[in-house]
């Protein structure tokens, strides 16, 4: 007799496994399909967690090699322990992981171990690496299966040399040149922890900007920082090939992305992060008639459901941003829709976050979006290098920019670089939940002396004027 579910999901990412714990708490009877050996998918496990904890040593290695001396704490020159530093990185996962293993026999939710695929609604096969497979009978399907790295057509990853994101967290020694293929988020977060360890990073990038997709004055001045701290950019180039010479390094040939005359650039490793890509391959979507867009991603309607009944998709097979945390909200969504209530996610309200030294984080609308779409705006800008906090910190580097609506006051957008940006982005976040006023914000008081105190002198400037400058 096949195992019967109210819910099986393929796949236990931030996106899969948070669903599998809200159907569970809402009375469902849920099973997960995994093919790795533990749970947390990508992110958890060669993503998200392991580089944040990376960039965390990073930085503390660099604050102790050429801060410290400006705050009176005198040592000598601090020695790096690679192993260790990977150790720190390894552990911060197995906690991670062994959380969610946790969760999942807490909640009573079944994991199956294999690959996952779909042969029609209702059903779905587990194939483990050896054994039997496994006929899963289930109500419904959520398809949480993720991404993977994109490649460039005639580079071979063997991620030693030439790497994904994934080899990038295990490079066994600092190498002297780097060169990151695209400047997003993940090229420019890896390409900062190896530059702060030692290596001469240069970052290559098809378009004549970084951070695509992020505001536009935003990502120069942050530009501007990385070129201080020593990263060298080739913006509007393209690589056409990269070859492995007898010495053991790389000769990578860099072109103008119109075509031109090339260059050859050495390094010691290459790291591809041209973006990702939805991981779909295998689950059997077509035979099962689930259609996909014209980028490979699973059509949904806005219940999360696909072109047939019973099979759902969240996360980053789905269209939008590929953020762990928007993942984790569809999950949520589509678990409560199933069990009856009114799911939901508002993706104007869905920050994102550069992880570098200094952060960057934006939600909402960039100025560039809303002067394409004509809408009438106001800015709010206040400067760190006018912050108490900051100041006392070592910590200037950067500002906080509000948009609001002209006439409704309303706040539309808002892009913070510099310490913590991270953390601070959330009192905006929860603003433009509520549809908030930049004076909502500019009436509230914040604590003295505090970084998110540029938040409320920008939210000031949008109306009779920041106090602090």
């Amino acid at each position: 007799m096949a195992d019967q579910f109210d819910l099986t999901i393929i796949g236990s990412g931030p996106g899969g496994y948070v669903c599998a714990i809200r159907a569970a708490q809402l009375g469902m009877k849920v099973a997960v399909v995994e093919k790795w050996a533990t749970l947390g998918g990508t992110c958890l496990n060669i993503g998200c967690i392991p580089s944040k904890a990376l960039l965390h040593a990073s930085e503390m290695f660099e604050e102790a090699g050429h801060g410290f001396k400006a705050l009176g704490i005198d040592i000598p020159a601090p020695q790096l322990n690679l192993k260790q530093m990977l150790n720190h990185k390894s552990e911060t996962v197995a906690s991670n992981v062994g959380g969610v293993d946790y969760l999942f026999k807490k909640n009573k939710i079944t994991v199956f171990r294999g690959i996952g695929s779909i042969p029609a609604a209702g059903k779905v096969l587990v194939t483990p690496q050896t054994g039997s497979q496994t006929e899963i009978v289930t109500k419904n399907v959520v398809i949480a299966t993720g991404s993977v790295s994109a490649n460039l057509p005639g580079i071979e990853i063997d991620e030693k040399q030439i790497v994904t994101s994934t080899g990038a967290l295990n490079l066994e020694k600092v190498p002297n040149k780097l060169v990151v293929i695209g400047a997003g988020v993940i090229g420019l977060e890896l390409g900062s922890v190896w530059m702060r360890l030692g290596a001469q990073v240069t970052v290559v990038e098809y378009l004549d900007r970084i951070l695509p997709g992020m505001d536009s004055e935003v990502a120069r001045q942050f530009q501007r920082m990385l070129q201080k701290q020593g990263m060298e950019f080739k913006l509007s180039s393209k690589v056409a090939g990269v070859e492995k010479q007898e010495d053991g390094s790389l000769k990578l040939k860099v072109e103008a992305a119109k075509g031109g005359e090339a260059e050859e650039i050495d390094a010691d490793v290459a790291l591809v992060a041209i973006g990702r890509k939805p991981h779909t391959e295998g689950l059997g979507l077509d035979l099962a008639g689930v259609a996909l867009d014209e980028r490979g991603r699973v059509r949904v309607d806005g219940h999360y459901k696909s072109s047939v009944d019973g099979i759902y998709a969240i996360g980053d097979v789905i269209a939008g941003p590929m953020l762990a945390h928007k993942a984790e909200d569809e999950g949520i969504a589509v678990a409560e829709i199933l069990s009856g209530q009114a799911g939901h996610v508002n993706y104007a309200a869905i920050p994102s976050v550069v992880y570098t030294n200094p952060e960057v984080a934006s939600v909402g609308k960039t100025e560039d979006e809303l002067k394409a779409d004509g809408i009438e705006y106001k800015i709010g800008k206040f400067p760190f290098t006018a912050n108490g906090r900051a100041k006392a910190m070592l910590a200037t580097q950067g500002f906080v920019k509000i948009l609001a609506d002209v006439e409704t006051d309303r706040v539309l957008g808002a892009h913070i670089v510099g310490k913590n940006a991270g953390e601070m982005i959330h009192e905006l976040v929860t603003l433009m939940e509520f549809s908030g006023a930049s004076e909502d914000l500019a009436r509230t008081t914040h604590a003295h002396p505090t970084l998110s105190e540029a938040i409320r002198e920008a939210a000031l400037s949008l109306g009779d004027g920041a106090i602090h400058i």
